[in-house]
């Protein structure tokens, strides 16, 4: 039941990262390169790549974090 609970966290954590990540950068880019550089498909892959990236990173070094100031025990 405990390694549910870590699985969890560590998916709410990804969403998270993600969310912020989206809502900050698509301003950016939208400014930064114009509306249709993401209406481009290959575009909107790299612009979701590069999201997945982040949120991944992001996750591993929160759960790193956690684990290390043992509030996660796995």
């Amino acid at each position: 039941m405990e390694k549910i609970w870590i699985i969890l966290i560590a998916i709410a954590t990804f969403l998270i990262i993600n969310l912020i990540y989206y809502k900050s950068m698509r301003g950016y880019v939208g400014n930064a390169f114009g509306k249709k550089w993401l209406k481009i498909w290959g575009n909107k892959v790299y612009f979701w790549q590069s999201a997945i990236f982040v949120s991944t990173g992001g996750t591993f070094l929160i759960m790193y974090i956690l684990k290390l100031s043992d509030v996660l025990k796995f």
